[in-house]
């Protein structure tokens, strides 16, 4: 119990209650062309690559959003907390492919058009890493110490 209760305490931070909304905003935005980015991928590339290639794309602007907008306070540099960044975000690009892949190859059997199931897939996986992606690029990318 006592991991809910300090999770339960850091969601009633103010800060946390302010920039939550904006990380989603912002992640939802940086999802949106993680999607839009895989599916034109996907004309040229197989499904798993364009998935690996749309979160990289995303990746970055989520960055330049979350930095901009959501942790403005950072006194890191950009080189720096892009490698923070990096690093929070080859977790959430495990869950993110992990879960596409998982979810299409479950799905296909139910759903015969594949951009369909593909479609389907990918917008799960993207929204899988929300809340685990935010508490890290609060507190390791951007810096903020955990109270």
């Amino acid at each position: 119990m006592p991991f809910f209760r300090k999770t339960g305490s850091l969601l009633k931070n103010a800060s946390i209650k302010k920039e939550f909304p904006l990380f989603v905003l912002a992640g939802s935005i940086a999802a949106l062309i993680n999607v839009i980015s895989r599916i034109i991928l996907t004309i040229f590339l197989n499904f798993e690559i364009s998935v690996f290639i749309s979160y990289l794309i995303a990746m970055v602007a989520s960055f330049l959003l979350q930095r901009k907008y959501v942790f403005k306070s950072t006194k890191k540099s950009y080189k720096r907390s892009f490698a923070a960044f990096s690093l929070v975000n080859v977790f959430a690009l495990i869950q993110v492919w992990g879960v596409s892949l998982l979810i299409k190859f479950w799905l296909i059997n139910f759903i015969a058009s594949v951009p369909l199931v593909e479609f389907i897939a990918h917008c799960f996986g993207v929204g899988i890493p929300a809340f685990t992606s935010y508490f890290g690029h609060k507190y390791i990318t951007f810096g903020d110490k955990l109270r």
